[in-house]
């Protein structure tokens, strides 16, 4: 049986790279003592092959392979467009 692979989603903040894109991945918590809603965010490098994405777009990213040194996601598809 094929084991669930991570899946994350994410905006395009840059493709300017040949077949990778950055996402920005934001989470929200609620922080343990004061209670306040805290958004943070963390970019991940992603491979597209077809060089599909572009700045602004909402993604679906999954885990894979090793492509490349920082790049371990695969762009599975795109949620919806940018402006």
């Amino acid at each position: 049986m094929k084991e669930q692979r991570r899946r994350l989603v994410g905006t395009v903040t840059s493709d300017k790279m040949d077949k990778t894109v950055m996402v920005a991945v934001e989470r929200r918590y609620r922080h343990p003592l004061y209670k306040k809603v805290i958004r943070s965010a963390k970019k991940y490098m992603a491979h597209d092959e077809e060089n599909a994405c572009r700045i602004g777009d909402r993604v679906t990213i999954e885990e894979s392979r090793p492509y490349s040194r920082r790049k371990r996601w695969v762009v599975h598809n795109i949620l919806e467009r940018a402006e």
